[in-house]
């Protein structure tokens, strides 16, 4: 049977996460082939999380008076015809008034966190990669530790990514602040010289979910991506199309089954 094409329509309720499992999946798989796209859905995506975040604690305050159903429908028996108009200027002009604000909001603090996660794990990478003495604090051969010990501190399940069928093997990883909490950071080496790291932490929205975004700090790149409330990404002086099968490697691997 031949997959159903991936239309606008698709792509909007991916972002809402509106979609059957099944035909969720085809998106994301669709996503992962297309950049481009995928780009433009994290853009959709931040807004989303921008917007719910502006409007949220509007949300929870009740409805004005003013507003209620019946007692519009209750006036409008009292009252000219023309009183509708006026409510939907008045509504409209609020409306937009917010939206502007909001869109304000949205691209002055850009990508729903993934942006700062890139960034993070750009820094990281620039303090731990170039360390020779002691760029881990807990070494590979302390995994079952090292898982332990930052699924204990990130409250979350965490797994250690295996990238030997990439040709990298782990070094070991450590615990690194950041301005939105602890973060898990792994870091790998392909024995000639090539350091990875991998950073990993809970993102504010915990039902998160973006394709993978290529991103760059400097001469440090890589790709960044949430899945189930967890923000990823994968750093390294490497060009990206060397990275990217590596980063879909990890996501493969960081998934629930």
């Amino acid at each position: 049977m031949n997959q159903r094409p991936i239309t606008e329509d698709d792509l909007h309720a991916y972002v809402d996460q509106a979609l059957e499992p099944e035909r969720r999946a085809e998106v994301a798989s669709y996503l992962d082939d297309h950049p481009d796209v995928a780009a433009r859905v994290a853009g959709f995506v931040a807004q989303r999380e921008q917007l719910r975040g502006a409007l949220a604690s509007i949300a929870d305050e009740p409805l004005p008076a003013e507003l209620n159903l019946s007692r519009i429908i209750e006036s409008r028996k009292r009252r000219p015809l023309r009183t509708w108009g006026a409510i939907a200027a008045i509504l409209l002009l609020g409306i937009g008034g917010l939206g502007g604000w909001t869109m304000r909001s949205v691209l002055q603090e850009g990508s729903n966190g993934l942006s700062a996660l890139a960034q993070e794990a750009a820094y990281s990478y620039g303090v731990y990669a170039p360390d020779r003495v002691r760029p881990v604090e807990i070494r590979a051969s302390e995994s079952a530790e090292l898982t332990r010990w930052v699924s204990s501190r990130l409250k979350q399940p965490v797994k250690v990514p295996d990238l030997s069928v990439s040709g990298y093997r782990l070094m070991g990883g450590r615990l690194v602040a950041t301005s939105h909490g602890p973060a898990a950071m792994f870091m790998y080496d392909d024995d000639r010289g090539d350091r990875l790291v991998v950073l990993t932490r809970p993102m504010s929205n915990r039902n998160l979910d973006t394709p993978m975004m290529p991103q760059s700090t400097g001469d440090v790149a890589g790709f960044v991506w949430a899945d189930g409330g967890m923000g990823y990404t994968l750093v390294g002086q490497l060009p990206g199309e060397t990275l990217k099968p590596i980063a879909n490697e990890i996501r493969k691997q960081a998934r629930p089954i």
